[in-house]
């Protein structure tokens, strides 16, 4: 059940992230950049709580 919680926190951390993101005022470049590495970083949060790691 605590696996299932950490993967529901991180999903919602991650989704969370990617709006910020685009709130930002930034050029379409760099916004594009910033959510590619939130989502590397929300996929290998993922895969730890999955023990993958």
């Amino acid at each position: 059940m605590g696996v299932l919680i950490g993967i529901l926190i991180t999903f919602l951390v991650v989704v969370l992230v990617l709006w910020l993101v685009n709130r930002l005022p930034l050029d379409g470049r760099t916004k594009q950049i910033a959510q590619v590495i939130v989502i590397i970083i929300g996929i290998v949060s993922l895969l730890r709580h999955l023990a993958v790691f």
